[in-house]
């Protein structure tokens, strides 16, 4: 029933005003000079467009846990590519061992540095991805809570701060994504060809120095599409 007048029932929309009213209200009270609209017109209109919004972001929902997937992927296929590489380094040192021992050690935390660095920033976006999907996920439950309102009036005053949590979210939702080939440790490659008075110096190297290398590391469990031996670190 119309607040104002209390023997009215609330059967009009004020466009203008964006709020549920009654005939009274449009003749003689605050709406008269606004424009209104029969109530059942716009409760209709309002519920299918927040219908086609719960879809939109139940979608943008799958998206999301889609994406945490595959990073959780990237996660396991880092760790297990580190462990194949710091094998493969361990392994060329292990036959000048008694040279090469302090150095082993020193590229194998190397290779150990860049897997946490890593796993951090993928674990990191998880933790945000989560965080959204979480948000995004409560949001879809009070839509729907929204949807089973009886009360046309009652609806249509809680769809529009429904609406404004549902933009708020949509905008929120551009966070980082993991670039192709973020986790292949290919570039970690070994040498053992060069002479004993030469090891105590080895280390990482870059561009045409180790492209003649002999020794072929082993590949990674994912290969990436895009990736060019430039990016890739000899020793």
């Amino acid at each position: 029933m119309c607040d104002q007048h209390e023997e009215e029932k609330i059967n009009i929309y004020c466009l203008t005003c964006e709020t549920p009213t009654c005939s009274m209200c449009k003749v003689f009270g605050a709406h008269k000079d606004c424009d209104v609209a029969p109530l059942p017109d716009i409760y209709k209109r309002q519920k299918t467009e927040l219908s086609d919004a719960i879809a939109i972001l139940v979608a943008g929902n799958d998206r999301t846990q889609a994406l945490i997937s595959q990073m959780e992927d990237i996660c396991r296929t880092v760790k297990e590519n580190s462990h194949r590489q710091m094998q493969y380094i361990s392994d060329k040192f292990d036959e000048l061992y008694a040279i090469l021992e302090e150095r082993k050690r020193d590229l194998i935390e190397t290779v150990g540095r860049e897997q946490d660095q890593k796993l951090g920033h993928v674990r990191s976006l998880i933790r945000q991805h989560g965080d959204h999907l979480e948000m995004s996920v409560k949001l879809v439950e009070t839509a729907i809570q929204s949807m089973e309102e009886p009360q046309m009036a009652v609806f249509l005053q809680s769809a529009k701060e429904v609406f404004k949590k549902i933009t708020d979210t949509a905008k929120a939702s551009n966070i980082e994504r993991m670039e192709a080939g973020y986790e292949s440790m290919a570039h970690f490659i070994i040498n053992t060809e060069d002479v004993a008075d030469m090891l105590r110096g080895i280390d990482f190297q870059t561009g045409e120095d180790g492209e003649d290398s002999g020794d072929e590391a082993p590949e990674d469990l994912t290969t990436s599409p895009g990736q060019t031996g430039d990016s890739e670190r000899h020793l």
